[in-house]
């Protein structure tokens, strides 16, 4: 199931680069997130499996319509657990450093080098864990399950590890000929035990600017690609940000919430109460062991940094 819906593909993506690196948007009918014989592009480039924490590997998903609307719900599969740590964790250092960045400290200085670097981009306190921690399975989700690609992986320019970054949790980007490009705005909340209020919170993030990518976002996400030699999309955001205003047509919005308690309750009812015109997916990962699992997952990366 596509749960991102988006415009018919009946033309090819605006540049070969482009359609190289960024995926294509599917067509209505093509079904599980992957694109048919005939989809032009690739959804997910070999740049992305870098940082994918492999949801589908230990989650199981359950999809229940709301409205017109998408409610997903992510649950560990049976003994699976010890999977999805492994998994996250073997992904987590590359949202803090490029691969590039890792893999030249490690010719040049080796690994314990290596360790000590990753180590200090990580951060030490139970909040910041758990937010970035959040940010990085709902960027998974959107590279694993969605036709939407994250332009950059934002924490990779952090300022301070304890501290939480500005700006749309979220931007996920979709090349579509129809209307040239699409844009995913997402908010992220990683809760032990979620609630109605912070659903809200997230709610309202979602609805401010009009529902569209705030200017802030769109801007620091532009100069990233274009500092790293994506210049033909940063160009693109360019545009939206500058010139032409984003259309709803354009927009998709994603709550996505991971939690240790059920959140399938509170996120139904926040759809339903939901009256905009732009397509919505509230995604629910449990995992009952919230903090442990959180906990296991960073310990895991420092194990396996300081591993001879």
């Amino acid at each position: 199931m596509n749960v991102l819906r988006t415009s018919g593909l009946s033309a090819v993506v605006c540049s070969r680069s482009l359609s190289k690196r960024y995926p294509v948007c599917l067509h209505p009918h093509d079904v599980n997130g992957s694109p048919s014989s005939n989809t032009l592009g690739v959804l997910v480039s070999d740049l992305w499996s870098e940082v994918v924490a492999k949801l589908k590997s230990w989650c199981k998903q359950t999809t229940t319509k709301i409205n017109s609307h998408d409610l997903i719900y992510l649950e560990p599969k049976s003994a699976a657990l010890s999977t999805g740590i492994s998994a996250v964790a073997s992904v987590l250092p590359g949202h803090y450093a490029a691969a590039d960045r890792i893999a030249g400290i490690l010719r040049r200085l080796g690994k314990s080098a290596v360790a000590d670097y990753v180590q200090t981009k990580l951060p030490q306190g139970a909040k910041a864990r758990s937010g970035d921690l959040g940010e990085i399975l709902a960027t998974s989700y959107v590279t694993e399950f969605t036709s939407y690609g994250i332009g950059i992986y934002k924490l990779r320019w952090s300022d301070h590890r304890e501290m939480a970054m500005r700006g749309d949790d979220i931007l996920g980007i979709c090349i579509d000929p129809t209307v040239k490009v699409k844009f995913l705005k997402g908010e992220v909340k990683s809760r032990a035990a979620l609630n109605k209020k912070t659903v809200d919170e997230a709610r309202a993030a979602l609805a401010s600017n009009h529902g569209r990518p705030t200017p802030h976002a769109l801007a620091f996400v532009a100069d990233r690609l274009f500092e790293t030699g994506e210049t033909a999309l940063a160009e693109i955001i360019d545009e939206y940000q500058l010139k032409t205003r984003i259309k709803v047509k354009q927009l998709s919005h994603l709550l996505f919430v991971f939690t240790g308690n059920n959140p399938s309750a509170i996120l139904t009812t926040n759809l339903n109460a939901y009256s905009g015109r732009i397509p919505q997916v509230a995604v629910g990962l449990r995992v009952s062991t919230h903090q442990a699992f959180i906990k296991q997952v960073f310990e895991k990366v420092i194990a396996d940094g300081n591993n001879p």
